[in-house]
């Protein structure tokens, strides 16, 4: 989603994000820093050198003038959203609109007690649909795993693992989910059990450290819907000091 913040503002294209997880000032960080090179863990601990802040100010007065909107308000309802997401495309022609994320949205208010939360969020995928629909932009919705997944011996995600998900999975056009094997092969380090001599271990083990190495940085973009096209799996390269995306075939760190 950083990315096509990014991108869209340095191309001229007018992108509006409601957060309602990350302040504006969190985003802005985050962005500066992938902008500029410099970790925003570095950045809240002001180890940076002179020559970053320099190019960090610099940066700076160039994003101020990008055609890129935020609204962090907690707690939008759907019907908020639409407005506020047309009042952005009357006024600046927005491209794209991005959600952050779309459990933390709520109904419309005054819904029937009675009506579970299921029902909520299928009223609040349908509200993104028509908003897309109705301002002609592609919406970008981000959304949140049921951790019933971590149960799973594969944890890729499937589309039964959108949480809340019967209207996601319904609505959507695409539905892309993001993987990464090193993150929990990272956590998952074997010990030896009592029943298993020191060669087995160690053979197991190296098992192990193998494919842990070999995941390093590689990130698995599985397109599980795409309703006008071929699904499929896209690798690509995660650099985690920027959580930042690219050509998987560069391999070389930032800095």
């Amino acid at each position: 989603a950083k990315r096509h913040l990014e991108t869209g503002g340095r191309e001229g294209a007018a992108v509006g994000l409601f957060s309602l997880e990350m302040g504006h000032a969190q985003i802005t960080t985050r962005i500066l820093g992938d902008l500029c090179g410099v970790s925003s863990d570095a950045m809240r601990k002001g180890a940076i050198s002179h020559e970053d802040f320099k190019n960090l100010v610099e940066v700076g007065q160039n994003y101020k003038d990008l055609p890129f909107y935020t609204d962090d308000t907690a707690a939008l309802s759907i019907s908020a959203l639409r407005t506020r997401a047309r009042r952005l495309k009357r006024k600046y022609g927005i491209s794209l609109l991005v959600v952050d994320y779309l459990q933390l949205l709520n109904g419309t208010p005054g819904r029937k007690s009675s009506e579970n939360r299921t029902q909520e969020v299928s009223e609040i995928t349908r509200g993104l649909k028509s908003i897309a629909k109705d301002l002609n932009i592609p919406v970008l919705a981000l959304s949140q795993l049921s951790r019933n997944l971590e149960n799973r011996e594969d944890k890729r995600p499937q589309l039964a693992d959108l949480r809340e998900s019967g209207s996601i999975e319904q609505d959507a056009d695409v539905v892309m989910f993001v993987y990464r094997d090193e993150y929990y092969l990272s956590r998952e380090e074997p010990s030896q059990k009592a029943s298993e001599d020191a060669y087995k271990f160690e053979e197991r083990h190296a098992q192990w450290q193998q494919a842990l190495e070999a995941s390093k940085n590689v990130t698995d973009v599985l397109i599980s819907k795409q309703r006008h096209g071929p699904i499929g799996n896209v690798k690509l390269y995660f650099d985690p000091n920027f959580t930042r995306f690219r050509d998987l075939y560069n391999m070389t760190p930032d800095r």
